[in-house]
């Protein structure tokens, strides 16, 4: 019994000074895991597998607001667990911080094409369905040529905002006259056709070639000699429905204005144009500039008057 007593005895005493023990090691020191990179130690966290988690998470996901897809990281930190004493400060910011900024990001944006041609880049896919959607709206000459790309890069482009794009990227459609090379008919009669319209003189110069036959040909127009250069103003306002250049037909660079009632009028073999399709333009307003574009054999204005197609001549309302 005796030594069954004193065996009692050192068992509890040895179990109180393990639990002595216990707290005061528990009082100065803490579980906690240092963490090192690459042989490094980068700093200490309490919470291994919630540093863990969002490093996985950064690693796969990226980071949608800085555009990054996600993340190629060559070496993953490592982690011990140990007891340090309690004043020791965990880091799990800095940590994470070092571990990705060792990585190599890829960004995710996306690339507004013409016919596969990158023209711009926007952040989201939203933003390059707004581009094209609203060039479609304006019925831009390449809305069936535009896409959109998704990009994957290492390095990220320069953003543009949408309507900056649009604005870019919007093609006005040439809208082309079935008037536009050649009149339909000659009025060769002495027939004085009613334009509903007063016309002043385009050009001042003089007249080196009157409507009617020329050279086994009807002339359908006037043509005005004057220095290369000279304005060319607007007969009267009106809506430009051709400002073209090129030979088109001999008539060179030319516009054509569309007066209502099916009265136009054409001014040919220009050196600069200055008005563009669809513009409305007032009387006496510049539109281009005398040249000798096209079948030309000197500077001069061609002016012809239409109406319904039919060429009339310019003799009857002015010059």
């Amino acid at each position: 019994m005796v030594h069954v007593r004193t065996w009692t005895k050192i068992a509890l005493l040895i179990t109180i000074a393990i639990f002595l023990m216990i707290g005061a090691i528990s009082y100065i020191y803490k579980p906690i895991y240092s963490v090192t990179l690459d042989g490094e130690l980068i700093g200490y966290t309490e919470n291994k597998a919630e540093l863990q988690d969002r490093i996985t998470k950064y690693i796969e996901k990226g980071n949608s607001e800085n555009n990054i897809a996600f993340v190629e990281i060559d070496k993953l930190p490592q982690f011990q667990l140990c007891l340090l004493k309690k004043d020791i400060e965990t880091n799990d910011e800095e940590i994470f911080n070092e571990v990705v900024e060792k990585g190599q990001a890829y960004y995710k944006f996306y690339a507004v094409a013409v016919s596969d041609d990158e023209k711009a880049y926007v952040s989201s896919y939203d933003e390059a369905e707004q581009v094209v959607e609203k060039l479609k709206d304006k019925d831009s000459k390449n809305k069936n040529d535009l896409s959109i790309i998704e990009k994957y890069e290492k390095t990220l482009e320069e953003f543009s905002e949408v309507d900056d794009v649009v604005d870019e990227l919007y093609e006005k459609k040439v809208v082309v006259s079935s008037y536009a090379v050649g009149a339909t008919g000659v009025n060769t009669s002495t027939t004085k056709v009613d334009l509903g319209i007063s016309l002043i003189r385009p050009v001042s110069g003089i007249v080196t070639s009157r409507f009617g036959a020329r050279w086994g040909r009807t002339h359908k127009g006037t043509d005005i000699g004057a220095p290369a250069g000279t304005p060319i103003v607007a007969a009267a306002s009106g809506t430009v429905t051709v400002s073209q250049y090129g030979y088109n037909g001999g008539y060179g660079n030319y516009v054509i204005i569309s007066h209502g009632n099916g009265v136009q009028t054409l001014y040919g073999h220009c050196t600069t144009l200055m008005v563009e399709t669809g513009e409305y333009v007032s009387q006496g307003q510049l539109i281009a500039t005398v040249g000798t574009t096209g079948n030309s054999t000197g500077n001069h204005l061609h002016l012809e008057i239409r109406v319904n197609g039919v060429a009339q001549d310019p003799q009857n309302y002015l010059y």
